[in-house]
């Protein structure tokens, strides 16, 4: 499941002989030649609505903005209005739109609801504003409806699910458009950008929901420089989910895994009443150009009261100074962003922070000076006087990493379970630590080329046949394919058990060879 980069090349001409060999392909500077990066599985849909439904397209675009300096950042936010609509709709799919000089420079593009207000109201008939500009109001525009980011070619909602569009409920959507300008000084803007969403009135038996997991981006985010591996953890606490899930749960179909420039790997981490789960999804050859949606095989379920961890594996070996959390893409970022069904209205986000002990200790301060500007150093006696910036700075990273990491992965944290309202869920604002694993999740033979599910994608006739590799169940259309029974000699015949079809899958192997040998025989002769 991991993200693939496949290298490919092609000529006009057929290799000598039709085959590969010593002087049959052409010289490498005339072939048409790239890469790509690539999921081989879990590959979401990107099928437009077919002609059976009556999809309608809402296009949300950037209008032109002047671009930031070469290298610099620009979140620039624009508020919408939803088109008229007499009841609820669902949104099917959507993709992202182009500028007018490409897509260079783009970064992400999230789509959130807001809640109404009249900051909000006033902000539509606007060409828009940055988005966090220091002395302006927030804005209640929490809950996200649709992310993309570099490489995605947008996401096709499953059959049984569409996030609800409804103007009773949320007539205020905003764009937020991460943009950085090339410094290669090519031509790179804005103008013109944004979301293209297709919605129907036709209503799919769930509502969906998006759900961001992961560490909040902020300075307490530390990474340290000239290291192969260092990891961060993000958590959304049981009580988060407790209080907000419904009874039986949600259902998570697909996520996308957002590092910035040195993020190598990605897990989202499940644990239910101390037993940690298999990884809901994992990536641990992460491309940060290439950032597109997992469609996962089945649905996952999350119970009230589980705890998930977002947990991102950087390597810095390429900087000499520290990176810190935060937006712009210097700063580093580790966040999972989950659709789900159906849709709970209590939690819009759910992440976590290293506390502030935490962060003064991994770094070993004891104690900060009250009310110092710049924030200054009052023990242990050897730093004192010494600036924050400054301990951050000169540290000795080289020496000291482990007890840093030691300190960050056992230290306390603050949860943070944000409401669409910009608020907290009551009482899980407390200092929390990373939880007891009665049992930890230890890979499988099985799994070692697969953390859940495989899917395989085709024309199987009435839909795509899912294959659980936890316990050989084939589901889908390949069901059909099969014979009705369950018992064990069927399941044998088809070579599926891991345990005790060894004998039987030979014996199929050796029949196959038996039946496949002559044929290539009879063709060869041919």
């Amino acid at each position: 499941n991991d993200t693939m980069r496949i290298v490919w090349a092609y000529d006009k001409n057929e290799p000598v002989g039709g085959s590969v060999g010593p002087k049959s392909l052409p010289q490498h500077d005339t072939l048409l030649r790239g890469s790509q990066s690539l999921y081989l599985v879990q590959r979401a849909d990107q099928d437009a609505p077919g002609p059976e439904e009556t999809a309608r397209v809402w296009e949300l675009r950037n209008p032109s903005v002047e671009p930031p300096a070469i290298g610099e950042t620009l979140y620039w936010c624009k508020v919408f209005r939803i088109p008229s609509l007499t009841r609820k709709h669902h949104l099917i799919r959507y993709e992202p739109l182009q500028g007018l000089t490409g897509s260079k420079g783009l970064q992400h593009v999230v789509l959130y609801e807001c809640q109404d207000s009249p900051q909000v109201a006033k902000l539509v008939d606007t060409p828009g504003r940055q988005c966090y500009e220091p002395n302006s109001p927030p804005l209640t525009c929490n809950t996200v409806v649709a992310s993309w980011a570099r490489g995605s070619e947008g996401f096709s909602f499953p059959p049984e699910a569409g996030y609800p569009l409804d103007a009773s409920s949320s007539r205020y959507y905003l764009l937020e458009t991460h943009f950085t300008s090339p410094t290669d000084g090519s031509n790179a803007a804005l103008d013109g950008s944004g979301m293209r969403l297709y919605y129907t009135p036709e209503l799919r038996r769930h509502d969906a929901g998006v759900i961001s997991i992961g560490m909040d981006p902020n300075w307490r985010h530390i990474i340290p420089p000239g290291q192969q591996r260092v990891i961060s953890s993000g958590h959304c606490v049981s009580e988060c989910t407790r209080q907000a899930f419904p009874h039986n749960g949600i259902n998570m179909f697909a996520v996308v895994m957002k590092t910035h420039r040195i993020g190598k790997q990605v897990a989202l981490k499940h644990i239910r009443s101390g037993i940690e789960q298999s990884p809901i999804a994992a990536d641990d050859n992460l491309d940060a150009d290439y950032q597109e949606y997992r469609k996962l095989g089945v649905p996952v379920k999350i119970l009230p009261g589980d705890h998930l961890i977002a947990e991102c594996t950087y390597n810095s070996s390429s900087r000499s100074a520290i990176t810190l959390g935060g937006l712009t893409s210097r700063e580093e970022t580790c966040l999972v962003m989950g659709l789900y069904y159906p849709k709970q209205r209590a939690l819009a986000a759910c992440h976590s922070l290293p506390s502030l002990p935490t962060v003064l200790h991994s770094l070993g301060i004891q104690e900060l000076s009250p009310g110092s500007n710049p924030v200054r150093i009052a023990a242990p006696p050897e730093l004192a006087g010494m600036t924050l910036e400054s301990r951050l700075v000169s540290y000795d990273w080289d020496n000291q990493f482990h007890a840093f990491q030691e300190a960050t992965v056992k230290g306390s944290f603050i949860p943070l379970c944000r409401t669409a309202q910009s608020t907290l869920l009551p009482g899980t604002d407390k200092d929390s630590h990373y939880p007891y694993i009665s049992k930890p999740y230890h890979r499988t033979q099985s799994d070692q080329c697969n953390y859940r599910k495989y899917s395989t994608e085709g024309g199987w006739p009435g839909g795509t046949p899912i294959i659980e590799l936890d316990d050989n169940h084939i589901g889908g259309a390949a069901r059909s394919k099969l014979p009705r029974s369950n018992s064990p000699a069927v399941e044998e015949s088809l070579g599926l058990s891991r345990f005790n079809s060894a004998n039987s899958l030979f014996t199929n192997i050796k029949s196959a060879l038996f039946l496949v040998t002559p044929a290539l025989l009879i063709w060869f002769n041919r």
